[in-house]
């Protein structure tokens, strides 16, 4: 027979359980990487720049900074792409998210160096190779000054290799990859090369 203090103590994990739940739905963002975090790591950021093909020649990597006072991760490329532009070096995660409830992708980061456009990289539905398309979106940041940038999800549109195709939506509630990429602008009026860093403290969605 189950005593009624045994009946009272399960009623108030469950009540306590049911309230997290409530609170983690009812958050203001889903985290996708906090780098400021003492547990932070990037040893599952792996890179994905064009020396995925023969002719490619850029790098990239994700490391973090740490010192006494502050953690960040830095994103480091070497951009040197071909004649016409086309070149691109970047890192991604492999994830799991539904982002039914929030509108936009958002990175605190400041850049240095010589490029200051950058991308957000999704894929969604395991889709995570060619040759399914990327899910992109670009953006500018001025140099040597942290600034939030917010990517609203319905921005994110459809490329293969650099140019926008017709294909299905992002679809925001299978998520399955996330990331971080800096191309030399094959199919853009400003195009990039060289050395530069992205400092990021985090990166979420809201």
């Amino acid at each position: 027979m189950i005593s009624g203090r045994r009946v009272l103590a399960a009623f108030a994990l469950c009540s306590s359980a049911l309230l997290t739940m409530s609170a983690a739905e009812s958050s203001s963002f889903v985290k996708i990487a906090d780098f400021t975090s003492p547990l932070a790591r990037v040893d599952d950021w792996v890179e994905q720049s064009d020396t995925v093909r023969k002719v490619g020649m850029s790098k990239a990597a994700l490391v973090l900074q740490q010192t006494q006072e502050f953690q960040r991760a830095v994103f480091f490329t070497l951009l040197n792409p071909q004649p016409n532009g086309a070149g691109f070096a970047g890192v991604r995660t492999f994830t799991q998210l539904n982002l039914t409830n929030r509108s936009a992708i958002v990175l605190y980061c400041r850049a240095q160096g010589k490029n200051f456009q950058y991308k957000v990289v999704l894929r969604h539905r395991g889709l995570d190779d060619e040759p399914n398309p990327t899910y992109e979106q670009t953006f500018q940041v001025q140099p040597d000054k942290f600034v939030l940038v917010s990517l609203p999800l319905k921005d994110f549109l459809p490329y293969y290799r650099g140019q926008q195709v017709k294909d299905i939506p992002l679809d925001v509630t299978n998520i399955t990859s996330v990331g971080l990429q800096v191309a030399g602008g094959v199919y853009l009026p400003t195009k990039q090369s060289g050395a530069s860093s992205l400092e990021i403290d985090y990166i979420r969605a809201e």
